[in-house]
């Protein structure tokens, strides 16, 4: 199997090249028809890359080859790359077999790149739009942080950050990333008021994730969203208003009342209802400090045999904390988490700060006091020390 090396002679290498892709099946025009421009040389080679895959290759040969021309691409100057990284990025963005590798290859590439080099995101984005072709992207451990730190660095519009985050966004639902959520809310955030409008699709995609996340349960945060705001009236939004703060009641009336919208938006009414029981569960919790076995089994709608099953799966959550008296057959709540966090929750949080700063006070000035009329106790002078002269 040919293998080839870094050099710092571009034309050995281009030599290298044709001659393996002649073996291969490829025909090349007159090679003196470039006038010793190497990027016309490497961008005739790299046009009939082609025949190395209707070969079923190997991963390693895979590398070998593309590598070759991303050791070329390095070599020469950056204001010449971007023809190269658009037709490299071209020949490697299909899935099959050798996937992996070109993924190493194209990670090799974005690597090799100037690191504020506008070309960085081409290859980012081939990278991101292969790996969810072929469930590849946790081998991308995308991060949002560093994907917008790197965004700033590029310096690219705002069109081209919203396709990356689609693409990244398809890719972490395949593999059924927790991450999906949040980077579909970072796309919902790059639209303003004067375009939240071409965002709908966006925004439906965003809600949906969120409901069928098993992890997520806090979703107040997206009406904020002015993408969001813009389906005010339509079905969808209704259906985020629920998940939102209402009850497990008023699902089941919205279901019943449209029937098949929840399949339409690729949503199952079995996973709908489940996350809604846990999140009446929440609220119940919210309200009172415990709640009957009978109660909890009329509310969530369960048979009575799997009313303890269902109290172990929120628990499970972590959105509640709470205990189970099953001789009294009752569930005592220790702690909970909030659906929605809003002017009324902040105005109970400064009532109980200013409570707690309150008694605390009241215990400093106890102990203060107590200090103060305690009469402290001399220790005993020590003993004379009996002198001995020297014997």
């Amino acid at each position: 199997m040919p293998a080839f090396i870094n050099c710092l002679e571009t034309e050995e290498l281009t030599s290298e090249l044709r001659v393996y892709l002649k073996d291969k099946g490829a025909e090349f025009p007159d090679e003196n028809t470039n006038d010793g421009d190497i990027v016309k040389d490497i961008t005739d080679i790299l046009s009939v890359t082609d025949v190395v895959f209707k070969a079923e290759p190997s991963s390693e040969e895979v590398e070998w080859v593309f590598n070759s021309f991303v050791s070329l691409i390095t070599l020469i100057p950056q204001d010449r790359h971007e023809g190269l990284v658009n037709m490299l990025c071209d020949k490697l963005n299909g899935s099959d077999n050798t996937s992996v590798a070109k993924l190493k290859v194209l990670r090799s590439l974005f690597h090799g790149l100037d690191v504020h080099s506008s070309y960085r995101f081409v290859v980012y984005y081939t990278m991101v739009c292969l790996a969810s072709k072929s469930d590849l992207v946790a081998m991308l451990k995308p991060n949002l942080q560093q994907i917008k730190t790197w965004i700033g660095q590029w310096d690219v519009s705002t069109q081209k950050y919203q396709s990356l985050l689609r693409a990244l966004h398809e890719g972490l639902i395949e593999c059924k990333s927790e991450m999906a959520s949040s980077v579909m809310i970072e796309l919902l955030g790059t639209y303003t008021e004067d375009n939240a409008s071409q965002a709908r699709d966006d925004a439906q995609k965003c809600i949906v994730t969120c409901i069928s996340d098993p992890q997520t349960f806090i979703m107040d945060h997206l009406l904020t969203l002015k993408p969001v705001k813009f389906l005010e009236g339509e079905p969808i939004h209704d259906l985020l208003t629920i998940f939102v703060s209402g009850l497990l009641q008023e699902y089941i009336q919205f279901f019943e009342a449209k029937p098949d919208f929840i399949s339409s938006i690729g949503l199952t009414n079995e996973v709908c209802q489940h996350k809604m029981r846990i999140l009446t569960m929440m609220t119940l919790a919210e309200t009172q400090q415990e709640i009957s076995f009978d109660k909890l089994q009329k509310e969530m709608r369960l048979p009575s045999e799997e009313v303890e099953s269902f109290i172990i799966d929120v628990v499970r959550t972590q959105v509640i904390r709470c205990k189970l008296d099953q001789i009294n057959e009752r569930v005592i709540f220790s702690s909970n988490t909030q659906r929605t966090f809003g002017k009324a929750q902040w105005t109970q949080l400064r009532e109980e700060l200013v409570d707690w700063q309150r008694n605390l006070s009241q215990v400093l000035g106890s102990l203060d006091s107590l200090v103060h009329h305690v009469t402290p106790v001399q220790p005993p002078a020590p003993a004379a020390a009996e002198i001995e002269g020297p014997k």
